[in-house]
């Protein structure tokens, strides 16, 4: 296992926490757990309710939609991020086409890290507004 120091790379690579700086990812890492899946496991399926979020640290893993593959992802990516904010339905099934290593987010932790560092919560919430704003120019032009 290696040190939460370790994840500061793979966090700062999250588009959600981009406007993070080096302490509040520090908080973020010590507030996960480092997980292994071996290939063929199912990190989270669409339709469920989830409360985590992962971000991957080593290994490949494939997301669908509707049964339909829409994207493979590697190491500093994150998949489940919106249920770290409510606790609505998973839209896509992510599947460790590899052996993967994440480092799993629950709920209930990143929302103590946020309670301890109202700021964090400012930054995610631009790097949201973004996001939005970005799929508003892509979808209406």
């Amino acid at each position: 296992m290696a040190s939460k120091k370790a994840y500061l790379e793979h966090l700062r690579n999250v588009s959600l926490f981009q406007g993070c700086s080096t302490k509040d990812l520090e908080k973020i890492a010590k507030a996960s757990d480092e997980i292994s899946m071996p290939a063929g496991s199912l990190i989270v399926d669409q339709g469920q309710t989830g409360r985590e979020a992962f971000v991957l640290v080593e290994g490949t893993v494939i997301v669908r939609r509707n049964g339909k593959k829409i994207s493979t992802m590697g190491p500093g990516t994150v998949v489940g991020e919106l249920s770290l904010l409510d606790h609505g339905p998973r839209t896509a099934t992510v599947i460790c086409e590899t052996d993967c290593v994440l480092l799993l987010l629950d709920q209930r932790h990143f929302m103590g890290v946020l309670d301890a560092v109202p700021t964090l919560a400012h930054k995610l919430l631009a790097t949201l507004a973004g996001r939005i704003r970005e799929l508003d120019r892509q979808y209406y032009g």
